[in-house]
């Protein structure tokens, strides 16, 4: 069996181990193991992946394995990894241990609980490592589906309706995907021979021009729904703000990095005289996600709509990047997807943890609770140092990855979205402070939280493996940096070919 299809295996075996469990304490167990191999895979794969560079194995993708499923239509489970799919694998595994630990406590349903949030993981797992666009496409919806169950059944508030609306706007940005990846098939051959929907079978086809033109916008749409690109965001802060702890990290942390992955392998690789053409156009939309954001999170006064508002201008930063196709703003895509990935499991984490204690999300009702409970609140203010780029930490280099590679364009257009672009820093940090400040500092407001209790064990090894990944990224990018700048050699290659 080829190693990447375990990154499949595994959580399936996971997911029928939990269907024998007995009780509760028995299937949190078994989710454990499971997601705890699936980060040790990961790890292995990405050594696995450096010591093949470092051999000099040049190769576009690694560890390919090639299966067909339906010959007729020629759709096969291809899969492969480059630099790129090896640190979202490895974004991915951290995060899906994490969330298994701060739902150590998860009593309601927890068979079913955590069946579902590993079938969500295993749909994002096989999104990174196929590179067939059908099989994609399954894997992708796997990730979706399960969302509706585990905010519908599990979640706060008004859960119906978040579940619903999040289901329906994930679905219709579905139906826009499916025709951009049909007419990526239907053009995939123009000289008559067989389709194919192979990514890398693709990418050696120039499609005709005018069919770019057509299906571009729908592929690019159709990811950019889930990467919450305005102004068809408003899925986002409704679905965060009503889900569970784990459900918001792994949706934050991990499934709206497919929109961005999306975008990045599919729509502007295969269709780069599109990109060029109308990219003017999506650049203008994700500006305003990046601004509008984060002066959203300045209004709200609810803790996960914060992060919510804060998670659309992050990810309207990732789009931004990459549609200044240049090798190191894309760079800084990637790296903002990794970072923001964990900054954003980090808050989701922390904030379902002092919600189970104070019982809101309210700041306004909130204060003095670095007293009360040190460790979270230390924790949050390393998190929220983060958001706002410190130095040593990964957003800073993420974020200035970016903002170099997009001041590298020298056209007044560009440069102008960059700079609204760069506003968002100051911003960022103004939101992020004014919550720290009210949130942690001053007087205890409410006498009833004089008692909480600080985090327990597993919230402390869910919390502190997030901090450790964060800080190391910050300290040391270079590693992960020049892992994705190899991986970006043949897609910029493309996309200069077809100026």
């Amino acid at each position: 069996m080829d190693f990447l299809s375990l990154f499949v295996i595994v959580p399936f075996l996971t997911v029928v181990g939990i269907v024998f469990c007995k009780d509760f304490k028995q299937v949190r167990l078994t989710a454990a193991i499971g997601m705890t191999i699936q980060l040790g895979l990961a790890v292995a794969l990405i050594f696995m992946y450096l010591a093949e560079r470092k051999a000099g194995n040049m190769a576009e993708m690694l560890f390919m394995a090639d299966y067909v499923w339906f010959p007729s239509l020629n759709i096969r489970y291809a899969i492969g990894v480059d630099g790129i799919s090896v640190a979202m694998i490895g974004l991915t595994a951290v995060v899906v241990i994490t969330g298994i630990l701060a739902s150590w406590e998860v009593q309601h349903l927890s068979r079913e609980f955590f069946i579902s949030l590993i079938l969500l993981a295993t749909g994002v797992f096989g999104f990174f490592i196929t590179i067939d666009l059908f099989s994609m496409f399954l894997f992708y919806e796997l990730a979706v589906i399960p969302m509706y169950l585990l905010i519908g059944l599990w979640g706060t508030g008004p859960k119906e309706y978040s579940a619903m609306k999040l289901t329906l706007m994930l679905m219709g940005g579905s139906a826009l995907l499916l025709v951009g990846i049909f007419g990526l098939y239907f053009n995939s051959n123009p000289d008559g021979g067989q389709l194919t929907f192979h990514i890398l079978e693709i990418s050696k086809v120039h499609i005709d021009p005018m069919a770019q033109r057509f299906f571009f916008p729908f592929t690019f749409v159709g990811f950019g729904v889930l990467g919450a690109m305005f102004p068809l965001h408003t899925w986002s802060p409704d679905g965060h703000s009503s889900a569970p702890t784990a459900v918001s990290m792994l949706h934050a942390g991990v499934l709206m990095k497919l929109g961005g992955y999306g975008c990045f392998r599919v729509a502007i690789f295969l269709m780069p005289d599109a990109a060029h053409e109308l990219g003017w156009i999506f650049l203008i939309l994700t500006t305003i996600s990046v601004v509008y954001g984060a002066f959203g999170a300045i209004q709200q006064k609810d803790l996960k709509y914060i992060n919510a508002y804060s998670s659309v201008s992050h990810c309207g930063l990732v789009l931004f990047a990459i549609l200044m196709m240049n090798k190191t703003s894309m760079n800084g895509a990637i790296l903002q997807m990794i970072s923001h990935g964990l900054m954003t499991a980090l808050f989701f984490a922390l904030i379902g943890m002092i919600y189970g204690r104070t019982h809101t999300r309210l700041i306004n009702e909130m204060g003095g609770l670095m007293k009360i409970i040190p460790f979270l609140g230390v924790v949050y203010v390393i998190a929220g140092l983060a958001s706002l780029g410190l130095p040593g930490l990964s957003g800073f280099v993420a974020e200035m990855t970016i903002f170099i590679g997009s001041f590298q364009h020298t056209d007044t257009f560009h440069r102008v979205c960059t700079i609204v672009a760069t506003s968002s820093i100051v911003i960022t940090a103004v939101y992020i402070l004014r919550v720290v400040g009210i949130l942690l500092m001053g007087p205890i407001k409410n006498k009833e939280f004089e008692n909480l209790g600080d985090a327990k064990w597993f919230e402390r090894l869910s919390l502190g493996t997030l901090v450790v990944v964060i800080a190391s990224i910050g300290l040391a990018p270079l590693w992960l940096s020049n892992m994705i700048n190899d991986s970006l050699v043949p897609i910029i290659e493309k996309l200069t070919m077809n100026l």
